[in-house]
């Protein structure tokens, strides 16, 4: 069964940065796209970032625009979500998903999600 694992989250003031990190438990999974998604407060999920399966096409919410970096390291099987000039709105649980061709931007099924990484932006 595979897991998607993230790591990285924490507490930080705004303008610091984090990265998060994000890989799979039990078997590889390099040849799918891979999107960062996060979850605030009694809010719904929303896309973060998007990455194609090599790597080539990206893709930002307006909100993490300039701010945000979405890569992957196929040889490791990670992808990686650089976090900039972070701001209190930042603050949420990030998730990854990986699907085997695009990824999406809503919330159409994709078959692996981890369980989230929490990050906390303090004013």
């Amino acid at each position: 069964q595979v897991e998607l694992v993230e790591s990285g989250g924490g507490s930080v003031q705004a303008g610091g940065s984090l990265r998060l990190s994000c890989a799979p438990s039990g078997r590889p999974l390099y040849g799918f796209s891979k999107a960062w998604f996060r979850r605030a407060p009694g809010n719904e999920r929303e896309f973060v970032a998007g990455i194609r399966r090599n790597g080539a096409g990206t893709l930002y919410a307006d909100s993490v625009k300039g701010r945000f970096t979405i890569s992957r390291d196929n040889a490791n099987d990670t992808v990686y979500l650089q976090m900039n000039s972070l701001k209190p709105e930042d603050t949420a649980v990030y998730l990854c998903n990986a699907n085997i061709f695009q990824y999406y931007t809503d919330s159409r099924p994709v078959p692996y999600w981890g369980k989230g990484t929490l990050v906390t932006v303090s004013s």
